[in-house]
């Protein structure tokens, strides 16, 4: 499907194909060097009402780097959502000023409703803005599961028959949610290690099993490190639970040293989407098989990749 001002919001809007496109041009840029005046005119605006460093420095940098403007805020400090404004409002206004909108938001579905409040401004005879989802509350993340999989062919060679193992908050982690759709259309073996209370919730595991996905639950990292290609850590997530009770029962539950890694494969290698707390040693840093902020450096290609192809920078 033709990526022209498409609405990226849930990573199960695309199909493997859509995906290796992204994946080619992002490549392309990595190799040959980023175009600076592909996107020169254009302006990606960054609403993020939630704290970010990576997913908001990176997606301003890929911008910046084809010769886009950007605009933002970050926290909703000093802006009219202190007032009251609702997010339809904002969304309205920012339409008049920017080409794309990247949005984060602490509700579940909030860049699906963004989405549809610029597809029915462009009814109204207004331009269509695209609306990238940079994490919508406790659902998905399809940007981050993007960089993933990109950061695990280029470490592993290839994404179709991986082992992958994630740990830790697989509830409330958007990015686990989004990535473990994804990994379903690559005949990937998933290994999810949580807590029961912290497990993969129901209707994500319906999916997988809908398609034929293998996957089995575990407790123990122990129980899964000698037979995974991928480590992917999570961080439990103090500010989604409900409860401080619940979150205080299970934080510091899952933490990976260098000594851990000794039964795993040469080849694999720990990722985390960051940031971490203390669920990865500072020590598994300097192991060859970390490759975490490898991993926080794809995140520029891929999204330079993914606004050259929204905005029409590339067909």
């Amino acid at each position: 499907m033709d990526f022209l001002n498409r609405d990226i919001v849930s990573i199960k809007d695309l199909t493997r194909e859509d995906l290796d496109k992204v994946f080619g041009t992002a490549r392309r840029m990595e190799r040959d060097g980023y175009d600076r005046g592909l996107l020169r005119g254009k302006r990606v605006s960054l609403l993020f009402y939630e704290p970010s460093t990576r997913t908001r420095l990176s997606f301003q940098a890929a911008a910046q780097s084809l010769g886009a403007d950007t605009i933002w805020f970050a926290g909703i400090e000093g802006t009219s959502v202190m007032k009251g404004e609702t997010l339809k409002d904002t969304i309205e206004t920012v339409s008049n000023y920017a080409d794309a909108i990247v949005v984060r938001h602490p509700y579940d579905g909030a860049a699906r409703w963004a989405a549809e409040i610029t597809t029915r401004r462009a009814e109204r005879g207004e331009k269509k803005v695209p609306v990238i989802n940079g994490g919508d509350g406790r659902n998905e993340h399809p940007t981050q599961t993007m960089l993933d999989l990109y950061t695990m062919a280029q470490s592993q060679g290839r994404i179709g028959g991986l082992t992958i193992a994630m740990v830790g908050d697989l509830k409330y982690g958007r990015t686990v949610h989004s990535l473990a759709y994804a990994l379903g259309m690559y005949g990937c073996r998933i290994r999810l290690v949580a807590p029961e209370q912290l497990q993969m919730p129901p209707h994500v595991l319906s999916y997988l099993a809908s398609r034929g996905v293998e996957c089995t639950l575990h407790t123990s990292i122990e129980e899964v490190i000698g037979e995974v290609d991928i480590l992917y850590m999570t961080r439990i997530q103090k500010e989604r639970f409900p409860d401080e009770n619940e979150y205080n029962r299970v934080r510091g539950m899952y933490r990976v040293t260098r000594k851990m890694l000794q039964p795993a494969k040469p080849t694999m290698r720990v990722m985390h989407p960051l940031p971490r707390v203390d669920e990865v040693s500072v020590d598994v840093d300097d192991d060859p098989r970390s490759y975490y902020f490898k991993q926080a450096g794809n995140g520029v290609p891929i999204r330079a990749a993914l606004l050259a192809m929204v905005l029409g920078g590339i067909s």
